[in-house]
């Protein structure tokens, strides 16, 4: 552990008294998130792995359905990271009061939210998906159908539970999060058994478990913030009321986040219109890469509340030396972090790849996507992810937008149809495009930092 201090430190020092996160703070932050994110990736895993025994047009179904749910959770996840940022900045200058009401505000807006996208699903669900894969066979159109019906009854259970985990998060209450998402998951994978081996309910032996999962977590979460000896208490009063001057403040770290994810998964969801025109073993190949591409990339995403927690409170406080001073040590840790964690991955890829009841050929092009992957997550993910939350956290949050539109939206969709479609390279194009959008993105968000816009920022 010494070593890696001495790796992680800055060149410059900061005075204790200012140094509001210790390390052994930042290792009780950051394990739980880890695992946290690791037991829902091994549950993705899990999901997939137990879906592929219903044939692989029931795999296809499932995942190219995901890319479309996933805007809505993407949206939710934007409204729960605003108010954390405001939540964490209020934390750190002390107003408990104000952030109580931040956080009653939060439930406030993701209920409203999810409901009204339930609604909209549950109506046009069927023809979305139609419009969006006419040429898909239809076996994968029908596992679509019932998949996406039943996990959209998950979405305002999905916004209250990220709601819930991000105030905890913004406490650093991470071990609290974990407890909570080991059970869901328990759940979950109980009950894809059941559904998938007992039942034989194919897509519907997925999304049943997953949406019951998600709303056993939205019920705890929710009565853990309701804790009026916790550093931010969720008040149901305050949370059934509109407070315009805090929605203002939450939404405007909140929007552009949900502008840049929406448009994010939009993007991917053209992509996964191409790549339905690849053929179902492509697609299938896609669909476990993806699954196995998340569990790479979980160690800079359990980053990214660290850096929204820890430079959101030194902002709130008024020290921007320290928010520095965090960003560097939190980058070095990220990079070195992601090497060693992407390595683990690919070692363990050959062993977990057997266990998918796939051809070769899929098999194949997994583990192809999956190395092109690791590379570019291991080196360039940790400035392109993480780096990004950081300047998120400060109010800079305009700027992680529009680079963001500009690397994923147009280069990514770019490189993306060069690659996989003109150039014939399938879905191995489109994981070199997904290398050079994070290639371009990190060349923006490092030059932002050092140059240090992100400073003058305000936000409570």
């Amino acid at each position: 552990m010494q070593v890696i201090s001495r790796l992680i430190e800055p060149e410059n020092t900061l005075p204790k008294a200012r140094q509001i996160f210790s390390n052994k703070a930042l290792r009780a932050m950051i394990i739980p998130l880890l695992i946290e994110q690791l037991l829902q990736m091994i549950v993705g895993i899990a999901d997939t792995l137990m879906v592929s025994y219903a044939g692989e047009a029931t795999v296809s179904g499932v995942s190219l359905d995901t890319m479309v749910y996933t805007i809505f959770i993407y949206l939710f996840t934007a409204i729960a990271t605003g108010g954390a940022v405001v939540v964490s900045q209020y934390l750190g200058s002390g107003d408990k009061k104000k952030a109580d009401l931040a956080a009653s505000q939060i439930y406030h807006m993701a209920g409203i939210v999810s409901l009204v996208c339930m609604a909209l699903m549950l109506v046009l669900g069927r023809s979305i998906l139609s419009l969006l894969y006419p040429s898909v066979e239809p076996e994968v159109m029908e596992a679509c159908r019932t998949y996406l019906w039943i996990v959209t009854l998950s979405f305002p259970a999905n916004a209250l539970y990220n709601a819930g985990a991000a105030l905890y998060r913004s406490m650093g209450r991470t071990r609290t999060t974990m407890m909570v998402s080991i059970a869901m998951n328990l759940i979950n994978v109980a009950g894809n058994a059941v559904g998938i081996f007992v039942l034989h309910a194919g897509a519907a032996g997925v999304a049943w478990p997953t949406t019951l999962s998600w709303w056993f977590a939205a019920i705890v979460m929710t009565i853990l913030c309701m804790n009026r000896q916790s550093q931010v208490t969720l008040h149901l009063g305050m949370a059934l009321k509109t407070s315009r001057e805090m929605i203002r403040r939450i939404t405007r770290i909140a929007f552009p986040s949900a502008v840049e994810n929406t448009l994010f998964q939009l993007a991917k969801v053209v992509l996964g219109a191409l790549i339905a025109t690849f053929g179902t073993s492509q697609i299938a190949a896609n669909g476990i890469g993806q699954t196995l591409w998340s569990l790479a990339a979980c160690m800079c995403v359990s980053m990214n509340p660290v850096f929204i927690t820890v430079i959101g409170q030194c902002m709130g406080a008024g020290d921007t030396e320290a928010a520095d001073w965090y960003m560097k040590k939190l980058v070095r840790l990220s990079l070195l972090l992601a090497v060693l964690w992407n390595a683990l991955v690919l070692a363990l890829v050959p062993a977990i790849l057997p266990l998918y009841s796939i051809t070769s050929e899929t098999r194949h092009l997994v583990f192809v996507i999956v190395i092109i992957h690791n590379t570019f997550a291991a080196f360039v993910q940790p400035f392109a992810m993480p780096l990004s939350s950081g300047l998120r956290a400060s109010g800079d949050v305009k700027f992680a937008m529009w680079s963001s539109l500009f690397a994923t939206v147009v280069c990514r969709t770019l490189f993306s149809f060069v690659f996989g479609l003109w150039m014939g390279m399938g879905v191995v194009g489109i994981a070199l495009a997904m290398g050079l959008d994070w290639c371009i993105k990190a060349g923006l968000d490092i030059w932002r930092w050092k140059k240090g816009t992100w400073k003058t920022f305000k936000i409570i």
